[in-house]
Formats: C-alpha cells, sequence, structure tokens
C-alpha cells in the first residue's frame, strides 16, 4: 500500500485494482456507506458560505429587533442603518457577530441537512422516489429541531456580541477617534469570554438555552416550510426532460422558499431575540416567560412590534436561503464519487 492509495480487501480476496486514492471516502472507511458524512460536509459549506454572504443584514436585523427599548434606536431605515455602521465602524462593523456566527451556523446547518436527508430515506415509502407534504414536512420539522438543540447556546453567544456593540456604541460621541475620524470600538468579549459569563453569572447551562421554546415553535415549522416550499418550487423550476435546474433557478427557488416560510414564522425570530437579551444589562424590558414576551410586546408595541425587522430581513433570507440550497447542492454533487 503507498501513501496515496490503500488496497481495499472484499469477500472475493484482495485484488492490486482494488485501489483508493487518499481523498477518497473508500480509502477511509472501505465500502461502508458514508452518505450522511456527505451531507453533513455539504451542509456545513452551504452553512458556512450563505451566512458569510448575508452578514451585514444579519447585524442590521438583529439591530433591530433589540432596539425598541435600552439599545441605541438611531437605527432607522436599511439604508440608513447600513451607512451609519459604516461611519461609526467600518467594514469590521457588517462582519461584527460573524465569526461566532459561522463556528454555530457550520455543524447548524450540516446537522439539519444531514438530518433532513436521513428522515427523508427514513419516511420513504416502498415503491416511492419523493415524499409527499405531511412526510416532507415532518422530515423539515425533525430536522430543525435536530439542528437547534444542537447549537442553540452558540446562538444566544452571536446574539449577545452584535448586541454588545451596539450598547457600546450609545455615548458614542465620547468615544475616543481614529486617524481616519472614525470612533475606537472597545474590545468586545469573544465567543468564550462570553458564553463563560452567561454560564457562570445567569444560571448555568439553563441559561445557554434561555428561549429555546420560542425557537423552537418557530424553528420547527420554518425550516419544515423552507423544505417544503424549495422542493416543490424545484421541481416546478426544472425544465421538461432535466432532472434538475440550473444553478440560477435553484437560487430563486431557495429565495422564493424563504421568503414564504419566513412570513409566517417571524414573529418566533422576534420573541427568540428579545428572551436571549432580556437578562443583559442596560435592557429595559425584562420577560418572565414566553407569553409574557408577547402580552407586554404588543401592549407597548403593538401587532407591529413581532414584525420588528421583518423587511430587511427579507433582504437577508433572499440571498441566504438562496445561497444556502445551491451551495448544499453544489457541494453534495461534488462529495457524490467522494
Amino acid at each position: 500500500m503507498s501513501g496515496e492509495s490503500r488496497v481495499l480487501v472484499t469477500s472475493e480476496g484482495t485484488t492490486p485494482q482494488q485501489t483508493a486514492p487518499v481523498w477518497s471516502s473508500r480509502y477511509w472507511f472501505g465500502n461502508s456507506d458514508v452518505t450522511w458524512l456527505k451531507h453533513l460536509v455539504a451542509g456545513g459549506i452551504s452553512g458556512a458560505v450563505s451566512r458569510t454572504v448575508v452578514s451585514p443584514l444579519e447585524r442590521m436585523k438583529i439591530l433591530f429587533q433589540v432596539q425598541s427599548t435600552g439599545v441605541n434606536s438611531n437605527y432607522k431605515g436599511v439604508m440608513g442603518t447600513l451607512g451609519k455602521i459604516w461611519r461609526e465602524e467600518g467594514i469590521a462593523g457588517y462582519m461584527r457577530g460573524n465569526g461566532t456566527n459561522v463556528v454555530r451556523i457550520v455543524p447548524y446547518s450540516a446537522v439539519q441537512f444531514a438530518t433532513y436527508e436521513q428522515l427523508k430515506r427514513m419516511l420513504m415509502e416502498e415503491g416511492k422516489t419523493e415524499l409527499d407534504t405531511p412526510r416532507r414536512l415532518t422530515a423539515g420539522a425533525g430536522a430543525g429541531i435536530a439542528s437547534v438543540a444542537a447549537t442553540y447556546p452558540l446562538d444566544i453567544v452571536r446574539t449577545r456580541i452584535s448586541v454588545q456593540t451596539a450598547h457600546a456604541l450609545e455615548n458614542i460621541d465620547k468615544l475616543p477617534k481614529n486617524a481616519k475620524g472614525r470612533p475606537i470600538i472597545p474590545k468586545m468579549p469573544g465567543i468564550v469570554e462570553t458564553f463563560a459569563k452567561i454560564y457562570k453569572t445567569e444560571g448555568g447551562i439553563r441559561a445557554t438555552y434561555r428561549g429555546f421554546g420560542p425557537t423552537l415553535a418557530g424553528v420547527a415549522p420554518y425550516i419544515a416550510l423552507n423544505f417544503q416550499c424549495y422542493e416543490v418550487l424545484r421541481k416546478f423550476f426544472t425544465p421538461k426532460g432535466e432532472s434538475a435546474p440550473s444553478g440560477t433557478r435553484k437560487l430563486i427557488c431557495g429565495a422564493l422558499a424563504g421568503c414564504c416560510a419566513q412570513t409566517i414564522t417571524y414573529p418566533f425570530d422576534v420573541l427568540r431575540r428579545r428572551m436571549q437579551v432580556t437578562s443583559m444589562s442596560g435592557i429595559n424590558y425584562k420577560y418572565a416567560n414566553t407569553l409574557d414576551a408577547i402580552k407586554q410586546m404588543i401592549k407597548s408595541e403593538g401587532i407591529l412590534g413581532l414584525y420588528r425587522g421583518l423587511v430587511p430581513n427579507y433582504l437577508k433570507v433572499a440571498p441566504a436561503i438562496g445561497v444556502s440550497f445551491w451551495s448544499y447542492e453544489l457541494a453534495k454533487d461534488a462529495l457524490k464519487h467522494w
């Protein structure tokens, strides 16, 4: 056996032709079925690519969602907010919290796509090649639950890091300036430091899952609808006589699917963010539980408070989900013969 290949042993014996290059899954796993691993890797790549592309819009959405009380309320309008971030923080401001987000989204997306593919295989009726709507929604919901449960603490950390910067800018006029006249932003706590603070001062592991209930209530149907809409649109956009739509059409399918799913489930996303930051110093609202949060938000902000940040979120969701499905299928096809 050379350093570039490995001889495969089968029940018929070993032959010189039965070799696999080091980059092949057969080199490491023999003839075992590692389709789940390929879906895991493709899902992770998909998450990292899509979230980095829309990082500026993701940060803007979070600032809109939590700014009503206790956070600098000067973030108004899409272009105005993007411009304000640029003036005060430069390009780094658009990527604030993206490192945490990528660390979270890689396992999140990997678990989501791999779980969905596995559940599709488990739920597929004998003799059929496609799931019906109830089974597809079930597979999507299961994928959403698994991915959230696996990565939720990182989601809280990402939210806290984004909001902490907004707090630091409340007295921006008093901050020292650099050579270009931009405020020098105080060093923000990193991923480990933020997680440790939540764990030590806010109630241990339970604190790292604050808001988990409304998150599941929103994510499970959101992911279910996302996959359902994408599968239906993918079939609709596939030209007659072909097995799959073009890359551009996949982007369109993903964008439309994400917008449809997000419109229905968006209030849960706002609730999740509010619950995640409710114990932070400088935040004026305090919620006892999810029901209390809904009551207080409607009383003080009206029904529209549950949809705060929806418009910029469309701008984020459309490219994010489009790129996510497109890059997933691209990576999955590339790994097909691995």
